[in-house]
C-alpha cells in the first residue's frame, strides 16, 4: 500500500492519478476536504480508502501495518497569506515530523514537500543549502523549519527520506486553491471572462510583467517523485524545478495563445505582497541531476496548451477512466 497525504490536494492527487495509471490502485489517501471544492479531484481516481488527516494523525499506529511501501507526504497549509503561525507551525510542521518519526520506525520512505518558498527573495541563489535559506512569510517559515530537521535527522535514520523544494507548479486540479492557484489557471479564467490577462505592473526593479519564476508542470513534479521513489537516490532535501526562469509576460502570452484570443493588462502591484514576494525563481538543478535524475522537463507552451485544452474539456480534472 501507498499513503498519500493531501491526497486529494493538487500535487497529491496528480501523485494518486500517476500511480493509477500505473497499475496501483493500492492508495490510501489522507486528507481534509472541509467546505472546498476539493472533493471533486477525488471522482476521477481509484484507491482503497480515504481517512481525514486529524483521524489519520491521532490513529497512525492503528492504520499502517507492515505492508506500507511508502508515504508521499503533500498534506500542508500552502496559504502565503496566512499569518498564524502557530498555525501553520502545528499543521505543516508538527504533523510533518510525526510522520517522519513513523517512516523512520518502520523503515518506510518518506517523501515530502517541501517549497522554494524557503528561498525568501533568493537573493543569495537556489542552491539546496543553508546560506540561500529564508522565509518571508508563516508558510515559507514553516516548510524551511521541517527541512532544517530533516537534515539534522537523516544521519541517524532507519528510511529513505526525500524533501522536495517545488518551484512554481501548475496544472490540472488545483481548482480548489482558490487565489492560490497558480497564474496559468488564474489567467485561463480572466482571458474567459474579461478577455484579458491581468499580472503586475514593475516592482523592484523589474518591468511590467517581467518578474520571473520557475514555472514547472504538475506532471514533471510527479515524474520527480515517483523517480525518487523507485531509483536508489541519497536521502536528502532536492530542488524540484526546471532550472528555467520565464517572465509573467512569457506565462501570459502562453495562455493567449493556447487559448486563441486575449490581450495582456498590467494592474498596479498589491501593498499587501511588498517585501513578501518572489520577484524571481530559478531553481539550480545539479543536485538532482547528479543523482541520476534524467527524465527531462515538459515545454512551457506544450504544457499550458495541454492545460487549457483540459480547462476546457473537463474544467481542469481528470475524468474517470
Amino acid at each position: 500500500m501507498i499513503i498519500v497525504t493531501g491526497g486529494a490536494g493538487f500535487i497529491g492527487s496528480n501523485i494518486v492519478k500517476e500511480l493509477n495509471n500505473r497499475g496501483r490502485n493500492d492508495i490510501l489517501i489522507v486528507d481534509n476536504l472541509g467546505k472546498s471544492d476539493k472533493y471533486k479531484n477525488l471522482i476521477g481516481l481509484h484507491y482503497v480508502d480515504y481517512f481525514h488527516k486529524e483521524k489519520f494523525f491521532a490513529d497512525l499506529e492503528s492504520y499502517c501495518g507492515g505492508d506500507v511501501e511508502a508515504i508521499f507526504h503533500e498534506g500542508a497549509c500552502s496559504d502565503t497569506m496566512e499569518y498564524d503561525v502557530n498555525y501553520m507551525i502545528k499543521n505543516n510542521y508538527e504533523t510533518s515530523k510525526a510522520l517522519l518519526k513513523f517512516c523512520d520506525f518502520r523503515a518506510i520512505p518518506f517523501i515530502y514537500a517541501s517549497s522554494a518558498s524557503t528561498y525568501g527573495s533568493g537573493k543569495n541563489g537556489f542552491s539546496e543549502v543553508d546560506k540561500c535559506e529564508d522565509a518571508l512569510n508563516p508558510y515559507a517559515f514553516s516548510k524551511l523549519l521541517f527541512d532544517r530537521y530533516v537534515k539534522k535527522f537523516i544521519s541517524n535514520s532507519n528510511c529513505k527520506i526525500i524533501g522536495l523544494k517545488y518551484f512554481n507548479v501548475y496544472g490540472p486540479q488545483e481548482n480548489h486553491k482558490g487565489k492560490m492557484a497558480s497564474i496559468f489557471y488564474q489567467l485561463y479564467n480572466q482571458i474567459k471572462q474579461t478577455g484579458s490577462a491581468k499580472i503586475f505592473k514593475g516592482t523592484d526593479g523589474y518591468g511590467d510583467g517581467e518578474q520571473l519564476r520557475d514555472f514547472i508542470y504538475v506532471k514533471d513534479v510527479v515524474k520527480v517523485n515517483l523517480w525518487c521513489f523507485e531509483n536508489n537516490i541519497a536521502s536528502g532535501i532536492y530542488n524540484c524545478g526546471t532550472g528555467k526562469a520565464h517572465t509573467y509576460n512569457e506565462a501570459a502570452q502562453a495562455v493567449i495563445d493556447a487559448i486563441g484570443t486575449g490581450k495582456i493588462e498590467y494592474c498596479e502591484f498589491p501593498e499587501v505582497l511588498r517585501g513578501k514576494y518572489q520577484n524571481y525563481t530559478q531553481a539550480d538543478e545539479s543536485k538532482l541531476i547528479n543523482a541520476g535524475y534524467n527524465l527531462g522537463f515538459t515545454d512551457l507552451n506544450q504544457a499550458v496548451k495541454e492545460y487549457c485544452e483540459l480547462l476546457d474539456k473537463n474544467g481542469g480534472y481528470y475524468s474517470y477512466v
